[in-house]
């Protein structure tokens, strides 16, 4: 029977993503209404004159579409061929902790070596579980 433990942790980060999405309009609106940019400015994405502290959501969310398409994969892979276990939930668990803690670097004080060493290190684990998923899916 398929263990649907392996699926928290994509629920998890689905919700983050999203509750990052929905920063992005609240901090888009409230630099136009302290006219620190113009709507017109988001007309094509974002022009140049869109202040960093307002893109820095928006780059937050594409990272959260990006590698972490491959825990989802990895995830729905390991539950569909029922190769769950321990150790895969608590990497994926471990994924959505270091990929939380990343957003919050990122969206706050926002130090670059900081952050490398989450994505870095959140990649590490991802690697890990897909190597994990493999090994046992052969075996």
């Amino acid at each position: 029977m398929n263990n649907p433990s392996i699926l928290y942790p994509v629920f998890a980060l689905a919700a983050w993503t999203g509750l990052v999405l929905l920063l992005i309009p609240f901090v888009r609106i409230r630099a136009v209404r302290r006219h620190e940019v113009r709507g017109s400015d988001f007309r094509l994405g974002e022009s140049a004159a869109v202040p960093d502290a307002v893109r820095i959501p928006n780059r937050n969310f594409m990272n959260l579409l990006e590698v972490p398409v491959l825990f989802y994969v990895v995830c729905l892979l390991i539950y569909v061929t029922v190769l769950s276990s321990p150790g895969a939930i608590w990497l994926a668990w471990t994924y959505v902790g270091l990929r939380v803690v990343h957003s919050v670097v990122h969206l706050t004080y926002n130090h670059v070596i900081h952050r490398l060493v989450l994505f870095a290190v959140s990649n590490g684990v991802l690697t890990v579980l897909w190597v994990l998923a493999a090994t046992r899916l052969v075996h």
